[in-house]
């Protein structure tokens, strides 16, 4: 399964939530609402999850094993970097237009 797309869709400045993510598998299929993280000196992602009954919270899709938690965590937190950096240049533009 390859990663075709990912689409940071938000970005937060303040709180450990750092951005919402959308990624397509094979340009098959969407997975929306991972999160990116910021705790413990570091960025991870959050697989989307619901609630349950009791409190708890239980991932509604996961990678299974460790190799491709990694291929897609490195390649989400680099679209996430890629992103805050078109974000800073286009903030920087903007300064300079004024």
């Amino acid at each position: 399964m390859e990663i075709s797309d990912i689409k940071v869709r938000k970005t937060f400045d303040e709180g450990p939530l750092k951005a919402i993510v959308s990624v397509t598998f094979d340009n098959e299929l969407a997975v929306h609402d991972v999160k990116i993280i910021y705790a413990k000196e570091k960025l991870f992602l959050i697989m989307p999850s619901r609630k349950n009954i009791d409190g708890t919270y239980k991932d509604i899709v996961h990678p299974i094993n460790s190799e491709f938690r990694l291929k897609l965590e490195s390649a989400i937190l680099a679209s996430y970097h890629e992103a805050l950096e078109a974000q800073k240049n286009a903030a920087s533009e903007a300064s300079e237009e004024i």
